[in-house]
Protein backbone atom coordinates (compact mmCIF):
# COMPACT_ATOMS: atom_id res chain seq x y z
CA UNK A 1 0.00 0.00 0.00
CA UNK A 2 1.19 3.51 -0.85
CA UNK A 3 0.56 6.84 0.85
CA UNK A 4 -1.37 9.13 -1.56
CA UNK A 5 -0.62 12.84 -1.50
CA UNK A 6 -1.77 16.02 -3.25
CA UNK A 7 1.36 17.47 -4.82
CA UNK A 8 -0.08 20.13 -7.10
CA UNK A 9 -3.22 22.17 -7.60
CA UNK A 10 -4.47 24.85 -9.97
CA UNK A 11 -7.41 27.15 -10.68
CA UNK A 12 -8.55 28.43 -14.08
CA UNK A 13 -10.50 31.67 -13.70
CA UNK A 14 -12.46 33.10 -16.67
CA UNK A 15 -11.64 36.67 -17.68
CA UNK A 16 -15.23 37.95 -17.66
CA UNK A 17 -16.84 39.08 -14.38
CA UNK A 18 -20.48 39.86 -13.60
CA UNK A 19 -21.05 42.02 -10.54
CA UNK A 20 -24.25 41.92 -8.51
CA UNK A 21 -25.11 45.41 -9.77
CA UNK A 22 -24.76 44.36 -13.41
CA UNK A 23 -26.77 41.19 -12.84
CA UNK A 24 -29.59 43.06 -11.12
CA UNK A 25 -29.88 45.59 -13.95
CA UNK A 26 -30.23 42.76 -16.49
CA UNK A 27 -32.65 40.73 -14.38
CA UNK A 28 -34.90 43.68 -13.59
CA UNK A 29 -35.02 44.62 -17.27
CA UNK A 30 -36.05 41.05 -18.05
CA UNK A 31 -38.70 41.15 -15.31
CA UNK A 32 -40.14 44.37 -16.73
CA UNK A 33 -40.28 42.81 -20.20
CA UNK A 34 -41.98 39.69 -18.82
CA UNK A 35 -44.53 41.74 -16.86
CA UNK A 36 -45.33 43.80 -19.96
CA UNK A 37 -45.79 40.70 -22.11
CA UNK A 38 -48.13 39.14 -19.55
CA UNK A 39 -49.90 42.34 -18.45
CA UNK A 40 -53.39 41.11 -19.37
CA UNK A 41 -53.10 37.90 -17.36
CA UNK A 42 -51.49 39.74 -14.46
CA UNK A 43 -54.35 42.26 -14.40
CA UNK A 44 -56.84 39.38 -14.50
CA UNK A 45 -55.17 37.79 -11.47
CA UNK A 46 -54.06 34.73 -13.40
CA UNK A 47 -50.34 35.44 -12.90
CA UNK A 48 -48.30 37.13 -10.22
CA UNK A 49 -46.05 39.92 -11.50
CA UNK A 50 -42.35 39.14 -11.48
CA UNK A 51 -40.60 41.07 -8.74
CA UNK A 52 -37.30 42.87 -9.00
CA UNK A 53 -34.01 41.66 -7.56
CA UNK A 54 -31.46 43.84 -5.73
CA UNK A 55 -27.76 43.71 -4.80
CA UNK A 56 -28.76 43.87 -1.14
CA UNK A 57 -31.01 40.83 -1.51
CA UNK A 58 -28.27 38.81 -3.25
CA UNK A 59 -25.60 39.65 -0.70
CA UNK A 60 -27.89 38.93 2.23
CA UNK A 61 -29.13 35.63 0.78
CA UNK A 62 -25.76 34.26 -0.28
CA UNK A 63 -22.71 36.37 0.56
CA UNK A 64 -21.93 36.56 -3.19
CA UNK A 65 -20.65 39.81 -4.71
CA UNK A 66 -19.27 38.73 -8.11
CA UNK A 67 -19.05 35.70 -10.37
CA UNK A 68 -16.73 34.74 -13.23
CA UNK A 69 -18.37 33.46 -16.42
CA UNK A 70 -17.28 32.18 -19.82
CA UNK A 71 -19.73 34.53 -21.56
CA UNK A 72 -21.04 37.72 -20.02
CA UNK A 73 -22.94 39.24 -22.94
CA UNK A 74 -25.55 36.51 -23.27
CA UNK A 75 -26.28 36.37 -19.56
CA UNK A 76 -26.79 40.13 -19.34
CA UNK A 77 -29.01 40.35 -22.42
CA UNK A 78 -32.60 40.75 -21.08
CA UNK A 79 -33.92 39.13 -24.27
CA UNK A 80 -31.72 36.06 -23.78
CA UNK A 81 -30.53 35.56 -20.17
CA UNK A 82 -28.18 32.64 -20.76
CA UNK A 83 -24.62 32.37 -22.14
CA UNK A 84 -23.97 32.78 -25.86
CA UNK A 85 -21.46 29.95 -26.21
CA UNK A 86 -20.40 29.18 -29.75
CA UNK A 87 -20.74 25.51 -30.73
CA UNK A 88 -17.37 23.79 -31.10
CA UNK A 89 -16.49 21.73 -34.15
CA UNK A 90 -15.87 18.06 -33.42
CA UNK A 91 -12.17 18.53 -34.19
CA UNK A 92 -11.80 21.47 -31.78
CA UNK A 93 -11.24 21.12 -28.03
CA UNK A 94 -14.48 21.29 -26.07
CA UNK A 95 -15.06 24.21 -23.73
CA UNK A 96 -14.73 22.05 -20.60
CA UNK A 97 -11.52 20.43 -21.87
CA UNK A 98 -10.11 23.87 -22.62
CA UNK A 99 -10.94 25.14 -19.12
CA UNK A 100 -9.72 21.96 -17.47
CA UNK A 101 -6.47 21.93 -19.41
CA UNK A 102 -5.48 25.33 -18.02
CA UNK A 103 -6.09 24.27 -14.40
CA UNK A 104 -4.42 20.90 -15.02
CA UNK A 105 -1.26 22.52 -16.39
CA UNK A 106 -1.02 24.74 -13.31
CA UNK A 107 -1.34 21.69 -11.05
CA UNK A 108 1.27 19.78 -13.04
CA UNK A 109 3.70 22.70 -12.92
CA UNK A 110 3.36 22.92 -9.14
CA UNK A 111 3.94 19.16 -8.81
CA UNK A 112 6.95 19.34 -11.11
CA UNK A 113 5.30 16.92 -13.53
CA UNK A 114 4.42 16.76 -17.21
CA UNK A 115 1.30 15.37 -18.82
CA UNK A 116 2.99 12.19 -20.01
CA UNK A 117 3.71 11.26 -16.39
CA UNK A 118 -0.01 11.01 -15.59
CA UNK A 119 -1.65 7.59 -15.89
CA UNK A 120 -5.17 8.47 -14.71
CA UNK A 121 -7.37 11.48 -15.53
CA UNK A 122 -10.75 11.94 -13.85
CA UNK A 123 -13.03 14.74 -15.00
CA UNK A 124 -15.33 15.18 -12.00
CA UNK A 125 -17.96 17.88 -12.49
CA UNK A 126 -21.66 18.55 -12.01
CA UNK A 127 -22.35 19.86 -15.53
CA UNK A 128 -21.03 18.18 -18.67
CA UNK A 129 -21.21 19.64 -22.16
CA UNK A 130 -21.84 16.25 -23.76
CA UNK A 131 -22.69 12.69 -22.86
CA UNK A 132 -19.77 11.10 -24.73
CA UNK A 133 -16.95 10.76 -25.57
CA UNK A 134 -15.75 11.47 -22.04
CA UNK A 135 -14.35 14.93 -21.35
CA UNK A 136 -11.62 13.25 -19.29
CA UNK A 137 -10.37 11.30 -22.32
CA UNK A 138 -10.19 14.54 -24.31
CA UNK A 139 -8.15 16.17 -21.52
CA UNK A 140 -5.97 13.04 -21.40
CA UNK A 141 -5.21 13.43 -25.10
CA UNK A 142 -4.54 17.17 -24.87
CA UNK A 143 -2.08 16.55 -22.02
CA UNK A 144 -0.39 13.61 -23.71
CA UNK A 145 -1.20 11.50 -20.66
CA UNK A 146 -1.17 7.71 -20.66
CA UNK A 147 -3.22 5.13 -18.82
CA UNK A 148 -6.95 5.76 -18.78
CA UNK A 149 -9.54 8.45 -18.09
CA UNK A 150 -13.21 8.74 -17.22
CA UNK A 151 -15.90 11.25 -16.28
CA UNK A 152 -17.91 11.24 -13.08
CA UNK A 153 -20.76 13.33 -11.74
CA UNK A 154 -21.83 13.61 -8.11
CA UNK A 155 -23.01 17.21 -8.48
CA UNK A 156 -21.32 19.60 -6.05
CA UNK A 157 -19.42 16.73 -4.38
CA UNK A 158 -17.79 15.60 -7.62
CA UNK A 159 -14.32 16.92 -6.73
CA UNK A 160 -14.01 15.12 -3.39
CA UNK A 161 -15.50 11.93 -4.82
CA UNK A 162 -12.95 12.17 -7.63
CA UNK A 163 -10.15 12.63 -5.10
CA UNK A 164 -11.30 9.54 -3.22
CA UNK A 165 -11.33 7.45 -6.41
CA UNK A 166 -7.87 8.66 -7.43
CA UNK A 167 -6.40 8.32 -3.93
CA UNK A 168 -7.74 4.78 -3.60
CA UNK A 169 -6.10 3.76 -6.88
CA UNK A 170 -2.78 5.38 -5.96
CA UNK A 171 -2.93 3.71 -2.54
CA UNK A 172 -3.64 0.31 -4.07
CA UNK A 173 -0.93 0.68 -6.69
CA UNK A 174 -3.18 0.42 -9.75
CA UNK A 175 -1.97 3.90 -10.82
CA UNK A 176 1.10 5.86 -9.83
CA UNK A 177 0.00 9.41 -10.57
CA UNK A 178 -3.49 10.83 -11.12
CA UNK A 179 -5.06 14.12 -12.15
CA UNK A 180 -8.54 15.09 -10.94
CA UNK A 181 -9.99 17.96 -13.00
CA UNK A 182 -13.17 19.90 -12.20
CA UNK A 183 -14.29 22.18 -15.07
CA UNK A 184 -17.57 23.70 -13.93
CA UNK A 185 -19.53 25.64 -16.55
CA UNK A 186 -22.44 26.34 -14.22
CA UNK A 187 -23.64 29.42 -16.11
CA UNK A 188 -25.10 27.25 -18.85
CA UNK A 189 -27.34 25.33 -16.44
CA UNK A 190 -28.41 28.16 -14.17
CA UNK A 191 -31.87 29.69 -14.64
CA UNK A 192 -30.85 33.32 -14.80
CA UNK A 193 -34.52 34.38 -15.10
CA UNK A 194 -35.52 33.09 -11.65
CA UNK A 195 -35.16 35.72 -8.91
CA UNK A 196 -34.63 33.09 -6.21
CA UNK A 197 -31.52 31.62 -7.83
CA UNK A 198 -30.36 33.93 -10.65
CA UNK A 199 -27.27 35.00 -8.69
CA UNK A 200 -25.96 31.67 -7.41
CA UNK A 201 -23.42 30.24 -9.87
CA UNK A 202 -20.21 31.11 -11.69
CA UNK A 203 -17.77 29.30 -14.00
CA UNK A 204 -14.29 28.00 -13.12
CA UNK A 205 -12.05 24.94 -13.37
CA UNK A 206 -9.79 23.35 -10.77
CA UNK A 207 -7.34 20.46 -10.78
CA UNK A 208 -5.22 18.47 -8.33
CA UNK A 209 -2.35 16.04 -8.88
CA UNK A 210 -2.42 12.99 -6.62
CA UNK A 211 0.57 10.68 -6.47
CA UNK A 212 2.59 8.50 -4.12
CA UNK A 213 4.03 10.60 -1.30
CA UNK A 214 7.41 8.96 -1.88
CA UNK A 215 7.44 10.41 -5.41
CA UNK A 216 6.68 14.01 -4.39
CA UNK A 217 9.04 16.61 -5.85
CA UNK A 218 8.34 19.21 -3.17
CA UNK A 219 5.85 20.14 -0.40
CA UNK A 220 2.73 18.01 -0.38
CA UNK A 221 -0.49 17.26 1.45
CA UNK A 222 -0.70 13.62 2.57
CA UNK A 223 -4.23 12.24 2.25
CA UNK A 224 -4.95 10.51 5.56
CA UNK A 225 -8.49 9.52 4.68
CA UNK A 226 -11.42 10.03 2.35
CA UNK A 227 -15.09 9.47 3.09
CA UNK A 228 -18.16 9.80 0.85
CA UNK A 229 -21.89 9.45 1.45
CA UNK A 230 -25.08 9.88 -0.59
CA UNK A 231 -28.78 10.02 0.17
CA UNK A 232 -31.37 10.57 -2.57
CA UNK A 233 -33.28 13.84 -2.59
CA UNK A 234 -35.16 15.88 -5.22
CA UNK A 235 -34.56 19.16 -3.41
CA UNK A 236 -31.73 20.10 -5.79
CA UNK A 237 -32.35 19.02 -9.35
CA UNK A 238 -31.58 19.71 -13.01
CA UNK A 239 -33.36 17.68 -15.69
CA UNK A 240 -31.41 19.09 -18.62
CA UNK A 241 -28.34 17.04 -19.50
CA UNK A 242 -27.02 19.38 -22.19
CA UNK A 243 -25.80 22.94 -22.44
CA UNK A 244 -28.15 23.97 -25.26
CA UNK A 245 -31.78 24.71 -24.64
CA UNK A 246 -34.65 24.49 -27.08
CA UNK A 247 -37.28 27.20 -27.29
CA UNK A 248 -39.87 24.93 -25.69
CA UNK A 249 -37.57 24.14 -22.78
CA UNK A 250 -36.85 27.84 -22.28
CA UNK A 251 -40.51 28.79 -22.19
CA UNK A 252 -42.29 25.83 -20.67
CA UNK A 253 -39.91 23.57 -18.77
CA UNK A 254 -38.63 25.36 -15.68
CA UNK A 255 -37.40 22.00 -14.37
CA UNK A 256 -34.89 21.74 -17.22
CA UNK A 257 -32.52 24.16 -15.45
CA UNK A 258 -31.14 24.33 -11.92
CA UNK A 259 -33.83 24.15 -9.25
CA UNK A 260 -33.67 23.85 -5.49
CA UNK A 261 -35.86 24.02 -2.42
CA UNK A 262 -33.46 26.16 -0.45
CA UNK A 263 -35.14 25.90 2.94
CA UNK A 264 -35.29 22.12 2.85
CA UNK A 265 -31.70 21.90 1.64
CA UNK A 266 -30.54 24.13 4.48
CA UNK A 267 -32.48 22.13 7.06
CA UNK A 268 -31.48 18.68 5.80
CA UNK A 269 -27.96 19.09 4.45
CA UNK A 270 -26.31 21.00 7.29
CA UNK A 271 -26.77 18.30 9.96
CA UNK A 272 -25.74 15.65 7.42
CA UNK A 273 -22.50 17.45 6.51
CA UNK A 274 -21.55 18.36 10.08
CA UNK A 275 -22.09 14.78 11.28
CA UNK A 276 -20.18 13.44 8.28
CA UNK A 277 -17.08 15.53 8.96
CA UNK A 278 -17.13 14.87 12.69
CA UNK A 279 -17.58 11.12 12.11
CA UNK A 280 -14.71 11.07 9.60
CA UNK A 281 -12.41 12.92 12.02
CA UNK A 282 -13.34 10.63 14.89
CA UNK A 283 -12.64 7.60 12.70
CA UNK A 284 -9.13 8.96 12.05
CA UNK A 285 -8.56 9.92 15.69
CA UNK A 286 -8.58 13.65 14.86
CA UNK A 287 -9.95 16.28 17.24
CA UNK A 288 -11.27 19.74 16.43
CA UNK A 289 -8.16 21.29 17.99
CA UNK A 290 -6.02 19.36 15.47
CA UNK A 291 -7.45 21.35 12.55
CA UNK A 292 -5.71 24.37 11.09
CA UNK A 293 -8.08 24.77 8.15
CA UNK A 294 -11.56 23.87 6.88
CA UNK A 295 -11.95 24.16 3.09
CA UNK A 296 -15.70 23.85 2.60
CA UNK A 297 -17.96 23.77 -0.43
CA UNK A 298 -18.74 27.35 -1.44
CA UNK A 299 -22.51 27.46 -1.78
CA UNK A 300 -23.68 29.85 0.89
CA UNK A 301 -21.80 31.75 3.60
CA UNK A 302 -24.44 31.10 6.26
CA UNK A 303 -24.25 27.36 5.62
CA UNK A 304 -20.46 27.36 5.90
CA UNK A 305 -20.52 29.41 9.09
CA UNK A 306 -22.95 26.90 10.61
CA UNK A 307 -20.84 23.88 9.60
CA UNK A 308 -17.60 25.48 10.78
CA UNK A 309 -19.08 26.22 14.19
CA UNK A 310 -20.43 22.66 14.53
CA UNK A 311 -17.13 21.02 13.51
CA UNK A 312 -14.84 23.25 15.58
CA UNK A 313 -17.22 23.63 18.51
CA UNK A 314 -16.81 27.42 18.30
CA UNK A 315 -16.95 30.28 15.84
CA UNK A 316 -14.03 29.81 13.38
CA UNK A 317 -11.19 32.30 13.70
CA UNK A 318 -10.38 34.45 10.65
CA UNK A 319 -8.55 32.29 8.14
CA UNK A 320 -9.56 28.94 9.65
CA UNK A 321 -12.51 28.57 7.28
CA UNK A 322 -11.68 30.60 4.16
CA UNK A 323 -14.48 31.76 1.89
CA UNK A 324 -14.03 32.54 -1.80
CA UNK A 325 -17.79 32.74 -2.39
CA UNK A 326 -17.86 36.53 -2.50
CA UNK A 327 -15.55 36.58 -5.53
CA UNK A 328 -16.40 33.36 -7.40
CA UNK A 329 -20.02 32.64 -6.34
CA UNK A 330 -21.03 28.98 -6.14
CA UNK A 331 -18.80 27.04 -8.54
CA UNK A 332 -20.27 23.64 -7.69
CA UNK A 333 -17.65 20.92 -7.10
CA UNK A 334 -14.73 23.30 -7.74
CA UNK A 335 -15.53 25.58 -4.79
CA UNK A 336 -13.78 23.66 -2.02
CA UNK A 337 -10.74 23.15 -4.26
CA UNK A 338 -10.53 26.88 -5.03
CA UNK A 339 -10.57 27.56 -1.28
CA UNK A 340 -7.88 24.89 -0.77
CA UNK A 341 -5.72 26.15 -3.62
CA UNK A 342 -5.85 29.80 -2.61
CA UNK A 343 -5.63 29.29 1.16
CA UNK A 344 -3.11 26.52 1.85
CA UNK A 345 0.32 27.91 0.93
CA UNK A 346 0.80 29.37 4.44
CA UNK A 347 0.39 26.01 6.17
CA UNK A 348 3.48 24.43 7.74
CA UNK A 349 4.48 20.76 8.14
CA UNK A 350 2.15 18.99 10.54
CA UNK A 351 -0.80 21.33 9.94
CA UNK A 352 -4.02 19.43 9.26
CA UNK A 353 -7.15 20.32 7.37
CA UNK A 354 -10.39 19.00 5.89
CA UNK A 355 -11.58 19.48 2.32
CA UNK A 356 -15.34 18.95 2.17
CA UNK A 357 -17.91 19.38 -0.57
CA UNK A 358 -21.64 18.67 -0.52
CA UNK A 359 -24.75 19.18 -2.59
CA UNK A 360 -27.34 17.55 -4.83
CA UNK A 361 -27.87 13.89 -4.38
CA UNK A 362 -27.72 14.54 -1.49
CA UNK A 363 -23.98 13.94 -1.47
CA UNK A 364 -21.07 14.77 0.80
CA UNK A 365 -17.38 13.98 0.48
CA UNK A 366 -14.51 14.79 2.85
CA UNK A 367 -10.73 14.51 2.55
CA UNK A 368 -8.38 14.64 5.56
CA UNK A 369 -4.99 16.11 4.64
CA UNK A 370 -1.75 16.96 6.43
CA UNK A 371 0.94 19.34 5.22
CA UNK A 372 4.26 17.57 4.75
Amino acid sequence: MHQPAITGHGVFTPTEIITNDELVVAFNAYADRWNAEHATRIEAGELEPMGHSSPEFILSASGIENRFVMDKSGVLDPARMFPALSPRRDDDPGIMAEMGLDAAQQALDMAGRTGDQIDLVICAASNHERAYPAIAIEIQQLLGAGGFAFDMNVACSSATFGIQAAADMVRAGSVRRALVVNPEICSAHLEWRDRDCHFIFGDVATAVVIERAEDAQGPRFDIHGTRCATEFSNNIRNNNGFLRRTHDQMEDRRDMQFMQNGRKVFKEVLPMVSAHILGHMDEAGWQADDLSRLWLHQANKTMNDFIGKKVLGRVPEPGEQPNILQDYANTSSAGSIIAFSKHSADMTPGDKGVICSFGAGYSVGSVLVERR
